[in-house]
Parts: structure tokens; sequence; C-alpha cells
């Protein structure tokens, strides 16, 4: 037996070679390590649902997990666009699944459509933000650490047979750079094969034109390259959920029964499903949850970590260190917080100067009120006393007349009393004067 190993030679000038084992050394058990530390921590895998109230994405859910998800209806009288997340344990053999399903509710509801995907979008730049803080925290556990982040988007289109309606183009634009969209024409049993042919041919030329970029299967693995190939060309899926099982033949199956016949959900003939389910379960699973971490994740962290000021090269492209990079910015922050300062203490002492003038002004006026006031009290008591005055020369005045009267009818009293004796004095000496 021939054992090879690529070995690694730290020296100037030398790569790598490849040099012959003398024996058996074990590392070849290293996928079966691999596969026994994955299976024995589980998996996780976030599915986002966009799409109209009642194309049913819910439903769809439950069929393709082969399961009855809780869940409320939604309606279409939601004021906004909410998200409305469910975490969900899921085993399968021996393999475990921590499934979180993410539906849109009230998307495409509103008469005013035109920011029903900003909900969305920072929902999923929520999730990479929540990662990244983890991410950065000096004591991490991302073993532990429950991924949030969005590994599929499942864009579910309403069969019109027409178009995409604007919100569909708009929402899939604003999208396609943070996650990996799937469209997939929801309900495609309302139309018929030749429609939805052409629908299909419309949907991906609309796609194309207006530059949105929706998940592509990879086709760099050898294993599944021709499948994934062949998928490719069959984007956007027509699809049918059913999680209702009716006798068909000697099998029961899930289908959807009308007056006019059955339509089998997992009959290729009659729709799309079985391809979803594969390509989106049990082929490309591993790598929506991979491009979601190298690829829409990424973009995010860079976008983040330069919004920060950290960089890969300095303008000489020579490789930045951390410790430079943090001092660097440490060096900035306290130059702007040093301005900030100057100019809050420059603002302070231009508001304590209006301040003061405010209240010189203000005490000015107080000032001149009070000498208004002073002159105006000073002129009322000068009337009053001069009104006093008057009043008490004219009481005097009155006093003396009432003197004069009174001494005046004194007097006459007085001259009339002398009379009247005198009168009865003649009287009682001349007695004749009585007879007349």
């Amino acid at each position: 037996m021939n054992f090879l190993i690529r070995g690694s030679l730290h020296r100037h000038g030398e790569g790598c070679r490849t040099v012959p084992l003398a024996g058996h050394v074990g590392f070849d058990s290293l996928p079966d390590q691999l596969v026994n530390k994955s299976v024995s921590q589980g998996f996780c895998f976030n599915i986002l649902c966009v799409g109209e109230t009642g194309l049913g994405k819910s439903t769809l859910m439950d069929t393709l997990f082969n399961t009855k998800f809780e869940g409320e209806p939604a309606t279409h009288t939601q004021p906004g666009v909410q998200l409305r997340s469910n975490t969900y344990d899921l085993q399968e053999s021996n393999v475990g699944l921590k499934l979180t399903i993410v539906s849109t509710v009230g998307f495409g509801d509103q008469i005013n459509k035109e920011d029903s995907y900003k909900p969305i979008v920072e929902f999923i730049d929520a999730q990479f933000e929540a990662y990244l803080q983890e991410e950065l925290k000096i004591r991490r556990v991302l073993h532990a650490y429950h991924d949030s982040r969005i590994h599929a988007c499942l864009y579910f289109i309403a069969p019109t047979g027409h178009s995409l309606k604007s919100l569909d183009l708009v929402t899939m634009k604003k999208l396609d750079s943070k996650v990996n969209i799937i469209p997939i024409i929801a309900k495609s049993d309302a139309i018929s094969k030749s429609e939805l042919t052409k629908f299909k041919i419309k949907i991906t030329s609309e796609l194309v034109s207006n530059g949105v970029q929706i998940y592509q299967f990879p086709t760099d693995d050898e294993s599944v390259a021709e499948i994934n190939g062949t998928m490719n060309a069959h984007l956007p899926f027509a699809v049918i959920g059913s999680t209702e099982e009716l006798k068909i033949g000697n099998k029961m199956m899930k289908a959807r029964q009308y007056p006019w016949g059955t339509v089998q959900v997992e009959n290729e003939a009659h729709c799309d499903f079985v391809k979803l389910r594969e390509m989106l379960i049990r082929v490309n699973m591993e790598d929506l949850r991979e491009q979601t971490h190298s690829r829409h994740y990424e973009l995010y962290r860079r976008c983040k970590l330069e919004e920060m000021g950290f960089q890969d090269t300095d303008p000489d492209s020579k490789p930045f260190s951390l410790q430079e990079t943090y001092e660097a910015k440490r060096n900035e922050f306290l130059g702007e917080l040093q301005k900030k300062e100057e100019e809050m203490r420059q603002m302070f002492v231009q508001r304590v100067k209006e301040k003061e003038a405010e209240l010189k002004e203000a005490e000015k006026e107080l000032h001149e009120k009070f000498d208004r006031l002073k002159k105006l009290h000073q002129d009322e008591k000068k009337k009053l006393e001069d009104k006093k005055k008057s009043l008490d020369d004219e009481v005097n005045a009155f006093k003396q007349r009432k003197t004069a009267a009174e001494l005046l009818q004194s007097q006459s009293s007085q001259a009339g009393g002398s009379q009247t004796l005198k009168r009865d004095k003649e009287k009682k000496n001349n007695p004749w004067l009585c007879t007349e």
C-alpha cells in the first residue's frame, strides 16, 4: 500500500512536495471523525419565507419537512410587515436539526408597499450583527452559539401568469446581496402547463434584466454537478403544498383534490416540489450554510469593519496589524473627542456670555421699570399730599365758618332776650300800656 503526504517546508525558496509514508498513520479517519463530531453536535438551518399573505408558505413548510408546525394564521389587516421566527428541534435517524422558520407577516398587504422590504433587510442584518458581536468577544462560545443567520430565502411568487410585481423585483434586489434567494411559484396548479412555462421564462428574463442575483446550485463538485446544473435550468420551481393524504391507486400520497381531478404533490409531472426538496434539503443544504457564512456574512463583516476603520493593508500595501489599527483608531477617536470637547467648551462659554448679556439686559429693564414705578409713586404721593392739604384747608375754612355762624347765632339769641326783658320792664312801669 502506498501512502503519500503533502508537506510544507518552512524554508525560503522551498514549497510543498509529496513524500511517501512507510506505513499506515491514521489521519485518513479524519472525515469519519468530522462526521461523528458534527452528528453529535447537530446542525442548524434557517429558512426565510417571503411572500404575500395567502400564498401557502406555512403549508409548504409543513409539506417539506413532513410535519405540522404550530403557528397562527396570518391576516390581511397588519399595519406593517412583521417577521415571526419559530425554532423547532427535528430528529431524523441519528441526525438532529435545529430548524428556524421566519415568516413575513403582512408582506404586500399595505396600500403603500414602498418600504415593505425594510423590516426584512433589518432582520437579516440584525442576525449578522449578533453573530459579529459574538465573534468579536474576548471569550467566544461560537460552538454553543445558536446561529440565527438566514441560510435560504424562499421567495414565493404569486401565480399570476403575467410578470413579476414591482414589489417582488424591489425586494429581491435588496436581498440578493444578503441571503441566498430561491424563487418559487406558489400554488402553481392555479395556471395551466403552457402558461406556467411562459411564466417561468418571463420571470427569469425579468430577474436577469433587473440584475437580481438568485442562488445558483453549485456545479464545482463533480458528484452533484450534473443534477445541480439541470436543476438550475428549472428555476423558479413551480410548487404545490399539501399535508392532506389521499389514496391514489394502492398508495397514500400527499395531494390536492379538485372537482376536475387530483394534483399529486410528489409527482414531478404535476409540480416541482420534489425538485425543491432535493435541492434545498437533500443535496445543497450544507452549501447554503457555507455560502451564507463565506459570502453574505463576510460581505457584511467586511463592510462593518471598514466602517470601524479596519483594513487589510495600508496605502503602501503593507499589512496592517490589529494593534496599529487599534492605536490609530484610538488616537483618531481621542482627537475627535478633544475636538468635540473644545467645541462644547466654546459653545458653553458662548452660551454663558449670551446668558450674561440677557441677564444684564433684564436687570437694566428691571431698574428702568423700578425707576418708572418709583417716580410714579412719588407723583401719586405728591398728588395725594396736595389733595390732603386742600381738604385740610377746606375743613379749617368750614370750621371757621361754623364757629362764626354759631357766634352770630349766639349773639342774635342774646339780643332777642334783652329786648324782651326791656318790654316787660316797660309794661311793668307803665300799666296803661297793658290796657291798650
